[in-house]
């Protein structure tokens, strides 16, 4: 395939006029509007993809470039110039988009690029208008804003200055004391940004209600789920299972919690208690960053031809990057370089058991995204978030019978802390979205409203969680540190109901791997052809929001948790 020869550390860097930009842009919907066949608007539409990918790249290396090091100059005036432009982009793919819609010769390409596609154009169409575009540039800088904050982060911590993902291994040591100071100083340095980031939240959420607004809805929770393109449920479906997650799920949680603490011999347990899942310590990979690529190679060549063929690539041009250091953005995430058909992973490993979930995590997202990039329509390569979640939360899963390449003796210790995390996820997780539906019902409420909100749902679905020994975080401020709340409203359910469908791939592969994975493949090859009820329905799969799903799902989770011996795991 074109343009893949050559490494990320040679990609150009260029940041992209508006000048040329827009003509660039002008012309193409030029172009589009002179047409008057399905013919020549398909070429038309061929040149538009182009030149999409083409800026989609630029702005994609400058993205990665700026969350590789935020403190570079040349890389934060280049995100800003993104930020700026990006609703510009917005507004001409909503024109090119509404010349598609209204053509005579619709139903001619529909039946070429398929009814999806104009779905999407719809639901576009009425989340962007251009009395919004200023209002977009303006959330692009407050997100930017929140990552600068929390990319440049450091403590101090015994001696050391660490970024928030270094500390974050402290929380998991087997001294108490330990994961109590590291906890502590988490919650001095929130204290000291809390009225920043409180700030930049306030000025979100007005903003986006105000956009919601200006678009002719009540307020941004309908807006905000067109943003991500969900055409096929809404507010009212995901509210019913996040009663099932509370009635099926928040009860099994509160009993591994009561097992561990026990385990442990914690008779008063903190929030930072729960880090540590077994006296000896958590399993921790059996060498360094070097060692877990390699081990990772060994694994994607014996899992399937394909996914040897993909790790080979991402380590060949350089699409990795994974340690730690200061100035680099927290988290990890999978973004993709349409020009050159690349995916690269990014990542913060601290030597923590989430090093391997993380690497395995985020090669799910590249792999499907290797797997469709020979897609012709873009917008089909990759599917809507929930359904991407799907691919890298089951190659989690796909990876348990290597984890003892990763970590040796401790392989059965990693299987039952990664599972037991999954399941404890799920109430989280919908405790960070039921508070983004509560905060944009409440557009107006003030921070010290916000986090008492977020304390009281939080106390529904997570009561086992003691803030005693960190006070800022005991007013209800966790969720200040979920990147999510701030760039994508909405999105953090996805991961639950992605997690739903993972477990099911899990439940089959302990049964019949083949299957499993010819499955689990033919679901990669989808890419975003359909959207996420219909994608389960299309593979098989069963619909986390039909009722009952959640309980199914569990009985087959509690049968392979039996498999376990904890208590002998714990020694």
């Amino acid at each position: 395939m074109k343009n893949t020869e050559i490494k990320f550390s040679n990609y150009p860097f260029i940041v992209p006029t508006r000048k040329r930009m827009c003509n660039k842009f002008e012309s193409l919907i030029s172009e589009l509007k002179q047409c008057g066949s399905a013919r020549t608007a398909s070429l038309a539409v061929k040149h538009w993809n182009k030149y999409t990918e083409e800026i989609g790249t630029e702005f994609a290396v400058i993205s990665v470039l700026y969350s590789l090091d935020t403190r570079n100059k040349a890389y934060q005036r280049a995100q800003a110039a993104i930020d700026e432009l990006s609703p510009l982009i917005s507004d001409y793919s909503n024109q090119f988009q509404k010349i598609l819609l209204k053509a005579k010769y619709r139903k001619e390409l529909e039946a070429q690029y398929g009814k999806y596609l104009f779905k999407m154009y719809e639901a576009n169409q009425k989340a962007f208008d251009q009395k919004i575009m200023d209002d977009l540039a303006e959330e692009n800088r407050l997100t930017s804003q929140y990552d600068m904050i929390m990319g440049t982060a450091q403590v101090d911590f015994r001696g050391e200055k660490l970024n928030l993902s270094q500390l974050g291994k402290y929380m998991q040591d087997t001294d108490r004391e330990t994961r109590r100071e590291a906890a502590k100083t988490m919650d001095k340095w929130l204290e000291e940004h809390e009225a920043a980031i409180a700030d930049i939240y306030d000025k979100l959420v007005k903003l986006r209600d105000g956009m919601a607004k200006k678009l002719g809805f009540k307020n941004f929770v309908d807006l905000g789920y067109l943003r991500l393109g969900r055409t096929d449920y809404h507010a009212k479906e995901v509210k019913g299972y996040r009663k099932q997650i509370a009635d099926e799920v928040v009860p099994v949680c509160q009993k591994l919690y009561k097992t561990q603490m026990k385990a442990l011999g914690i008779k008063d347990p903190q929030y930072f208690d729960y880090n540590l899942m077994f006296a000896s310590g958590n399993p921790k990979p059996a060498g360094d960053t070097k060692f877990i690529v390699k081990t990772a190679n060994d694994m994607f060549s014996k899992l399937s031809p394909e996914t040897k063929e993909f790790f080979a690539f991402m380590q060949k041009y350089e699409l990795l990057d994974l340690d730690a250091r200061a100035g680099k953005a927290p988290g990890g995430y999978q973004t993709y370089f349409p020009t050159y058909h690349s995916p690269f992973i990014f990542s913060n490993f601290n030597g923590t058991q989430g090093d391997v979930n993380v690497l395995t995590h985020e090669s799910g997202h590249a792999f499907q995204a290797y797997t469709c990039r020979g897609f012709k329509i873009p917008e089909y390569m990759q599917p809507t978030l929930e359904s991407c979640e799907i691919h890298s939360m089951s190659m989690e899963f796909f990876a348990w019978p290597y984890m003892d390449k990763f970590f040796g003796k401790d392989a059965l210790k990693y299987k039952y802390s990664h599972l037991v995390d999954a399941i404890e996820f799920l109430p989280y997780g919908i405790t960070i979205d039921e508070f983004q539906h509560w905060v944009y019902e409440h557009p107006k409420a003030t921070h010290e409203e916000r986090c008492a909100a977020f304390k009281e749902i939080e106390s529904r679905y997570t009561p086992h969680k003691k803030y005693d020994d960190c006070p800022t975080l005991n007013k209800g401020t966790y969720w200040l540190r979920q990147g999510h709340v701030f760039s994508s409203p909405f999105y953090y359910i996805d991961y639950t109901l992605a997690q739903v469908c993972a477990f099911q791939f899990l439940i089959e592969d302990q049964k019949n791997h083949a299957k499993a994975w010819k499955k689990y493949y033919k679901l990669t090859k989808c890419g975003g052809k359909y959207p996420f009820t219909e994608l389960l329905e299309h593979n098989h799969m069963k619909n986390p929001f039909e009722e009952g799903t959640i309980k199914k799902v569990m009985s087959g989770l509690n049968k392979i948790l039996k498999t376990f011996d904890y208590q002998a795991l714990n020694k």
